[in-house]
Formats: structure tokens, sequence, C-alpha cells
């Protein structure tokens, strides 16, 4: 009797392990379902490129980098050195919008596959604040440099001075001091924050992140674009993630580390994204007055985006494939 029952007992044991494994899979995969991934690609394949906004001409050049054979860190860069230079992009480099005393400052981070990071805030003069950021990053002892101390940094290196206001912005600029009237303004065709995340042929990932800020800002405000786990963060075993939109609430929430961690929970960069929305919502009954977009990459290659409002899109490379995509919204859903 001893014997049989031991039998039985073992039985209905090995009956109970089957079953919960085959209840923990059903749970994952129904999990993995609900997670659809934006643009709907079903088998990702690398190397990647993905950016905020629409921003054909950043994405190709970081494309051609990693075509080249060059690293995921070397091609953001290059795609955020694209958009720094353009005058016509008035949020990013030169040309970028000045706060609210005429001056043009710039803020700038990177991050490469050993979690290692860079950064300049209110850097003036210089066009090229993503590749100063990295020579923080590779040069210095430091992470974070900021102001005059950032500028005679990027000279040292051999960076140019130059006049970073340009005729239009000065001008937009002379055309706000009429009302001086500071508030965000929700973006719709234009596009602010540049955000790059990359993965390489070697499936090493990197992301950078580069903006002028929140235009007509106050002097010597920072948001979140430099500041590590805010608008930017990279784990080379989960994934990346970057942020565009109103600075103060992407800080206040550490939305790009948190998008990693939820990819570590399991989450798909999609539902990660989503969730991260969904805190500063949650948070603060006036986000219907301010916009916050994310993107996200995961070691797989899949890819996610999500925003408050419309109007948000990124730009994906993939299969020698540049697209501009639309982003999910939360507003939609109320």
């Amino acid at each position: 009797m001893k014997r049989r029952k031991f039998i039985q007992n073992a039985s209905l044991s090995s009956l109970a392990l089957v079953s919960s494994s085959s209840l923990i899979a059903c749970e994952n995969k129904n999990t993995d379902s609900n997670d659809a991934i934006v643009g709907d690609l079903p088998v990702p394949t690398l190397p990647l490129v993905v950016a905020t906004w629409n921003v054909p001409n950043a994405t190709a050049a970081a494309w051609k980098a990693l075509e080249e054979g060059k690293s995921a860190l070397d091609a953001v860069e290059a795609g955020c050195r694209v958009e720094e230079a353009d005058v016509k992009n008035q949020s990013v480099g030169k040309g970028g919008l000045p706060d609210r005393d005429g001056n043009v400052t710039l803020d700038a981070c990177i991050m490469n596959k050993d979690g290692d990071y860079g950064a300049v805030v209110y850097l003036k003069d210089i066009v090229h604040p993503i590749s100063v950021a990295r020579k923080v990053m590779e040069k210095t002892p430091h992470v974070l440099m900021a102001g005059e101390g950032a500028r005679q940094f990027a000279i040292s290196e051999g960076h140019p001075m130059e006049n970073l206001l340009t005729k239009s912005s000065k001008k937009a600029w002379e055309e706000w001091q009429k009302t001086s009237e500071y508030k965000p303004v929700i973006n719709i065709e234009n596009h602010d924050t540049i955000g790059m995340l990359a993965i390489d042929k070697n499936g090493d990932l990197a992301g950078a992140c580069t903006t002028s800020g929140l235009a007509y800002k106050m002097a010597g405000r920072v948001g979140d674009s430099p500041i590590i786990g805010s608008g930017l963060f990279v784990d080379n075993e989960i994934g990346a993630a970057t942020a565009t939109g109103l600075g103060e609430e992407v800080l206040k929430t550490v939305g790009s580390f948190l998008i990693v961690e939820l990819m570590r929970q399991g989450k798909s960069p999609q539902a990660a994204c989503e969730e991260a929305i969904r805190r500063i919502v949650t948070k603060n009954k006036n986000h219907k007055d301010f916009q916050v977009g994310y993107i996200a990459v995961n070691k797989k290659g899949e890819v996610g985006a999500y925003s408050i409002h419309e109007w948000f899109s990124f730009m994906r490379y993939q299969d020698s494939k540049n697209e501009n995509i639309k982003s999910e919204f939360f507003l939609k859903t109320q």
C-alpha cells in the first residue's frame, strides 16, 4: 500500500508539473500575442536603425555606417550629426530655436554597448554636441560636462566655434518676444529632439539623443535628452529606448530606463512604451496639454513606439527599407 500510494502521489505530482508548465507556456504565448510589434514585422532582422520623427536622411546616414561594417555607436553618431547640421531643423544643432534670451544652447548624450555614457548640457557655439558627448565618454573620466567647460573641452578637441542662431530662428525668436508666452507646444508637423537607436551586425546596441531643447526656455534649462535613463538608456543584454517631447515629464518618470526594465521583465518594446506613457498620464492631469513619445528596440530587433497625442512618428531602417511609421497614441483610447 505504501508503494502504491508513493507511485500515485508521484504520478499526481508529475501531472501537476506538466499542467503548470503548460499553463505557463500558454500565459507566455498570450502575452507575446498581445504585445504587437509596431510595423508588423514578424521576423526581425539585423542590422537596424530607428529614430524619432521623420528624419530619413539621418537614418540613411546611420544605415550607411552599419553597411560599411561600423559599430552601432558610429551609426547613431553619424545619424545625429546629419540633423545637427541641418539649419532647417529648428530643434537640433545649428538653427535650433534659442532660449528666451536669444541664445542657442544644445544638449546631447550617447551610450555604447558596454553601458558607457557621455553627455553635454547647455553647450553654446558648437554644431555637433553629439560628437562632443562621445568624446566626453571616451576621452575624459567624466560622463557629463556643462556650459563653458563643455565648450572649452569641445574647442580643445578640434570643434570650431560657430554662431548657431540662423536668420530664420532669430526671426522666430523676435516674433515670440511680442507675446513672450511660455508654454509647451504640442508638436504636429515638425520634430523636436532626435533620438536614435541602432543594432549592428554583431547584435550590439547603441543610442544617441540630441536637441536644442524647449524653444524659448528659461536660460539654463536642461531637459531629459542628455540625462541617462530619461531621454536615453541602453542595455546591451536587453534593449534600448529614447524619448521626445516635454522633457520635464520624461525626467520625472525616468522613462527610457523604465522601458528597458519593463523589457527585462518580459514585455515587448511596444507594451513597454505604452506602460511608460501611462505612467505619465496617470500622474499628470494636464497631459492633454503636452506631448511625449517613446521608441524602443529589444535585443531581437523588435520595435515599439507610443505617444500621448497623435502625430508622433518614427523612422525604421531595416531590411534595406527606410520608412516612416506613424505611432500609436494614448488619447485615442479616451
